[in-house]
This record gives C-alpha cells, structure tokens and sequence, in this order.
C-alpha cells in the first residue's frame, strides 16, 4: 500500500470527472491505497480517487472512531436525496477552510462495493453529507463551489497561506 499525494486548490485536476470503472478486481491496490492515504491523514474521513489525480470513479469512508470500518464505493450513483440540511464542512483538498454548505439531509445511493457486489447505502446523518461531498468530487467539484464567488476567493486565499 501506499499514501498518494493529495490535490489542493486550484490543481485543475480536481475539476475532472471520473469515469466509472468496468473491472473492479483491477482496482484493488488503488482501492486500499486511497483508504491508506485517508487513514494517514489526521481529520480525513473520505477520500474520492479524483482527490489522488485518478479518473476513476471510486470514494471511501470511514466514519468510525477507530478508523477501521471502511465503506468503498465504486461507480457511485446518487438515487434518492430530499430534504435540507446545513452543516459546516472542511475538506483535504482545501486544507485549513471550512464552510457551511447546504446538502440533501437524507440520501440513497448505489454502486459496487469492492469486490464488484452491487450495494445500496442509505443515510439520514453525517454519511449522508460525506456521500454527497465525496460524490461532488467524482464529478469535479470541490464543496466551495457551492458558495459565493467571495467566499471561494477567500478558500482559495486560505490554502495558499496554509501552504
């Protein structure tokens, strides 16, 4: 296994999108370096391929304590989400920010675990707002996009500094 670089503001490979994956098996190295690289990080709870410079349409989660409960997701679709909740959010790729975003309160999503099983997450809590930020990642977005144009100057400010 191995700790990949993470991508900050403004890389403009955080702006792809992923491109959904056909074999699984093929990725399972990839799969344990991204928890690997979340784990080895201090406040990281997810982690989505395109965050490591990878098009790959894959995230992991790990909202436990201990850090040894992960949830992979491969080929991530978003099938349900309703309501509104407003939570403050930080993320790896813009390292020393965090913001109040707003996003479904409950999701449903699906996808492939990692061994290629279908598999349907459901959340009316915190998982649901990581699926949802994680899953904006794999379509080329980071959380600050869906502030104002200021406060995404001032994000972007930040990261230079934290640099």
């Amino acid at each position: 296994m191995a700790v990949l670089d993470i991508l900050t503001i403004p890389d403009e490979r955080l702006k792809r999108k992923a491109v959904a994956v056909s074999d699984v098996a093929a990725i399972g190295g990839f799969i344990d370096d991204l928890l690997e690289t979340m784990y080895h990080t201090d406040d990281g709870i997810g982690l989505a391929a395109t965050q490591v410079g990878s098009t790959d349409a894959v995230l992991v989660i790990d909202l436990s304590s201990e850090r040894n409960q992960p949830l992979v997701l491969v080929n991530p679709e978003l099938v349900e989400g309703r309501g509104e909740f407003v939570g403050e959010e930080g993320c790896l790729s813009i390292p020393g920010y965090r913001a109040k975003v707003s996003r479904f309160e409950y999701v449903k999503v699906k996808g492939l675990d990692r061994d290629g099983q279908p598999i349907e997450v459901e959340s009316d809590d915190f998982l649901a707002i990581v699926l949802q930020h994680e899953m904006d990642h794999l379509q080329g977005k980071v959380f600050i996009e869906h502030l104002s144009k200021m406060k995404q100057q001032i994000a972007l400010r930040k990261v230079k500094k934290f640099a």
